[in-house]
């Protein structure tokens, strides 16, 4: 059911013509290092790199408490083989859960939230009208928790780049993050890239 309910949510969203050059999108939805390896396995997407958004630059760092900041990931993808839309079908199916409040499995605190930080007009528009559309579905039981919100993208540490693929075994990754690929995988065969 919960994979009809998206594909007409995306089969609904306007289609754009894509540009020639590479976009990117900035994402948050708990812990950074599992949303970092979702999207590393989405055909399209040439680079992810986890950081910092909605702070300001001096907060921008895994200790700093309070920051404003979300664990967030900047995505930079080719238009031409994977749309924004379709990013968000996986952020929203997938990579995390988008009815947590401040939180996302173990990690709570307003750092896990889940939010879309549109780096132009147009995803801005398409997010809400995405969001909009899930909400008249009914996807989920309870109400869709994923703001809009603006500001910067800070690079985590380099200890946090590639956190899940340098550790694999380590039990936060294997008890969280890596059934999100493994959802990946089986819900969305031909966006997986192994």
């Amino acid at each position: 059911m919960k994979a009809l309910a998206f594909a007409l949510v995306l089969a609904a969203a306007p289609a754009s013509a894509a540009p020639a050059k590479a976009e990117t999108a900035v994402l948050a939805g708990g812990c950074f290092w599992g949303m970092e390896s979702v999207f590393e396995h989405v055909k399209g997407v040439t680079d992810v790199v986890s950081g910092y958004a909605g702070g300001d630059a001096k907060n921008a760092h895994y200790e700093a408490a309070d920051s404003g900041h979300a664990e967030a990931v900047k995505i930079t993808y080719d238009p031409a083989q994977v749309s924004f839309a379709r990013l968000l079908q996986v952020f929203f199916a997938v990579a995390h859960d988008p009815t947590q409040v401040n939180r996302q499995g173990p990690d709570v605190g307003p750092s896990y939230r889940s939010a879309v930080f549109p780096q132009n007009e147009a995803q801005e528009a398409q997010a809400k009208a995405f969001i909009a559309r899930l909400s008249a579905a009914h996807v989920y039981k309870a109400p869709i928790a994923t703001r809009i919100e603006h500001g910067g993208f800070y690079p985590a540490e380099a200890y946090h780049q590639d956190y899940a693929r340098k550790h694999p075994l380590n039990p936060y990754i294997v008890i969280n993050d890596r059934p999100k690929v493994a959802a990946l995988k089986r819900a969305y065969p031909n966006l997986y890239k192994g």
